[in-house]
């Protein structure tokens, strides 16, 4: 996610937001609002359950999503917001994110891509995040005490 953050950087993520997952079973509490574009979400893997990945949300489900010309396009529009995602060049690559290809998002799924495209695996290769995979929402940077910022 650099250059959003930074090697070393700590994060607090708010569990509660998308609805927090109750321990030792498949329940989940009521969520305070839906994710949507732009966030910058926590969820468990789609590739390998023991780890926990970071990246910007991208598209919600039954949205369509191509990159053309290193720019996001949701339902055929290009996207400027997050202001994140103006200026960065997002390359083709993956079996989700060819050039020429338009990607459906199904039905409880969201489409995250990372803010360093040309070094990161996201849901160009490994398709989409189940939003049973989703654990929150990152609020901020707390550490180190330079770095400490709210993240929008």
């Amino acid at each position: 996610m650099i250059p959003t953050f930074k090697i070393g950087d700590r994060i607090f993520v708010n569990k509660f937001i998308y609805g927090a997952k109750v321990p030792f079973t498949n329940f989940r509490l009521p969520a305070v609002r839906a994710p949507k574009r732009g966030d910058i979400i926590v969820f468990i893997s789609p590739e390998d359950p023991k780890k926990d990945f970071v990246k910007r949300l991208i598209a919600t489900e039954g949205q369509r999503v191509e990159i053309r010309d290193g720019k996001i396009y949701i339902d055929a529009e290009p996207v400027d917001e997050p202001s994140s995602v103006r200026g960065v060049y997002y390359y083709n690559a993956g079996d989700y994110g060819s050039e020429g290809q338009i990607i459906t998002v199904p039905k409880d799924s969201y489409y995250a891509l990372g803010d360093n495209s040309a070094c990161c695996r996201d849901s160009r290769y490994w398709a989409f995040v189940p939003k049973k995979n989703l654990l929150g929402k990152v609020i901020c940077i707390y550490w180190p005490l330079y770095r400490v910022k709210v993240i929008k």
